[in-house]
């Protein structure tokens, strides 16, 4: 089992999510199969590819793969499968993956608030949350964007995993539900004590990076991700 978030958490990304392992998602990968069989394999871009979960921890370590599933199966399908598998994907009670908006928000599986921005690209140019659902958003997205980095290297290694008491199936639940509201409201009341505290403070210095700036930053880390920084 990889480490979990602890208490005394003090990455800014991760210090919500106590408990937390990590994150995961499926990526499509493009293979050749029989005309018969590609209906099966059509994405919903029409491109044919197999459906590949991924489940990392924090330190960008792979720990589970699960490659084999057609194109057109549900990312939701999949991970069923992973989890109800005898040798699948295991998460033990208390425990659990941060998941984005196509899985079902539920024990194990932490998922964003749907119909609400989430994505990191829709937090630039200034843009902020504008209630607890969006800021739990931004925070999960800024997290869970460990298993998109994951993605851009090859798949490293499986992981075993020790003897708890595991979840059986992913399923969506009240719970489950009021817990995700209850920590989405207490990100949300800090985020605006924070900023209450800081309105009497001059924002006239401040200034919007330039496009040059930005990509030159991006370009920088880029290279930094490439080099294993």
């Amino acid at each position: 089992m990889p480490s979990p978030v602890l208490e005394n958490e003090t990455d800014h990304r991760w210090k919500w999510f106590k408990n937390c392992l990590g994150a995961l998602d499926g990526t499509y990968v493009r293979v050749r199969v029989a005309a018969t069989d590609k209906p099966r394999y059509r994405t919903r871009k029409s491109d044919i590819a197999t459906n590949v979960l991924g489940v990392c921890a924090r330190d960008m370590q792979f720990i589970f793969v699960l490659p084999g599933w057609e194109g057109s199966a549900s990312d939701s399908r999949v991970l069923r499968d992973a989890v109800t598998r005898p040798n699948g994907l295991r998460v033990p009670t208390g425990y659990y993956y941060l998941v984005d908006g196509g899985y079902t928000n539920g024990e194990g599986f932490l998922a964003p608030y749907r119909g609400k921005r989430y994505h990191l690209s829709e937090w630039r140019e200034g843009c902020m949350p504008i209630n607890k659902e969006e800021y739990f958003n931004m925070k999960h997205a800024k997290a869970r964007n460990v298993i998109e980095r994951c993605f851009v290297f090859e798949f490293d290694h499986l992981a075993n995993v020790e003897n708890h008491d595991m979840l059986e199936s992913p399923e969506a639940s009240d719970e489950w539900t009021a817990w995700r509201n209850d920590l989405a409201s207490q990100m949300f009341g800090m985020a605006s004590g924070d900023t209450n505290s800081q309105q009497t403070r001059s924002t006239a210095t401040r200034r919007k990076w330039t496009k040059f700036e930005e990509d030159a930053m991006l370009s920088v880390l880029d290279d930094f991700v490439a080099r294993g920084m």
